[in-house]
């Protein structure tokens, strides 16, 4: 058995008649719901009779919905920037900066040698940028903060596994509710970045790493754990994970993944699991 999760305002389960093995039940009203569904063709036909729609709709097991171990990517996942994209803005040089982020987020370029590059680029900018930087232009994503409080309420592990820099996963898992952070190390001497990153650097075998670790830390299996990002580094935690989610992600992310979340913000991640609105935490 499956179920057909489809979420977006003025979601209605009339549209999808005839596709479901049993009533809908109601997640949130107009705006998220479950379908029961025996052939997981029914996704396939789902998306064609919503095309138009700003609607998510994904196909999932009916069982083990309900994840007790979350693995999140940060930059354009919980907070609404690329956080060395928006250094580099600091530096005047966004443009050059953020054009190599996209194409390796994309997948084009090799993450860690894409990583040093900007890094690079950026030698001699003051410390103090690093502090604008996160008082001016970091925001939490709509959502963030009640997927974090719900599911640590429901007994998960969470953890915000970044290939940006600590500076900013530190102060982001404290302000969203996870329990651990791993980010890259920018080096500095003391007044300025020296144009380096610490080694080894956390990219795309890193992250699988850390859900590898969050998986054996907490005795749980990969069919336990939902791990979610846009970018191409993040392609590997997410197929190993049994709920693996692109959101608002790249092209090579988004056909990837088992779940992709394109119209709506992270509590989405909730409905997703199964939660309805009365056991959502709002924070």
């Amino acid at each position: 058995m499956f179920v057909l999760n489809v979420i977006g305002k003025g979601a209605e389960p009339g549209i999808f008649n005839g596709l479901a093995a049993g009533p809908a039940k109601i997640l949130s009203p107009r705006l998220a719901f479950d379908l029961p569904v025996t052939d997981s063709g029914a996704l396939a036909e789902a998306r064609d009779r919503a095309a138009g729609l700003d609607l998510d709709i994904n196909l999932l097991p009916a069982g083990n919905r309900r994840k007790t171990l979350l693995v999140a990517d940060m930059d354009s996942t919980i907070i609404n920037v690329e956080c060395l994209d928006e250094l580099a803005d600091m530096a005047g040089l966004k443009p050059q900066i953020a054009a190599i982020t996209e194409r390796a987020m994309r997948g084009e370029l090799e993450f860690e040698a894409a990583l040093k590059e900007r890094v690079g680029m950026l030698k001699g900018l003051a410390l103090d940028a690093l502090e604008r930087t996160y008082a001016e232009r970091v925001r939490l994503n709509p959502g963030a903060k009640s997927l974090l409080a719900t599911m640590r309420a429901n007994g998960a592990h969470t953890m915000l596994v970044s290939g940006g820099f600590g500076y900013f996963t530190r102060r982001v898992a404290e302000a969203a509710g996870f329990h651990a952070e791993r980010g890259n190390t920018l080096i500095d001497d003391g007044a300025a970045l020296t144009g380096e990153v610490g080694l080894p650097i956390l990219g795309r075998e890193a992250k699988l790493k850390a859900l590898e670790d969050g998986v054996a830390a907490n005795g749980l299996t990969f069919a336990d754990a939902l791990a979610v990002g846009d970018g191409a580094n993040d392609l590997a935690m997410i197929r190993k994970a049994g709920l693996g989610v692109a959101y608002h992600a790249k092209p090579v992310v988004a056909a990837a993944a088992g779940a992709a979340i394109g119209h709506n913000d992270l509590t989405a991640l909730l409905y997703l699991q199964g939660y309805g609105d009365d056991e959502i935490v709002r924070a």
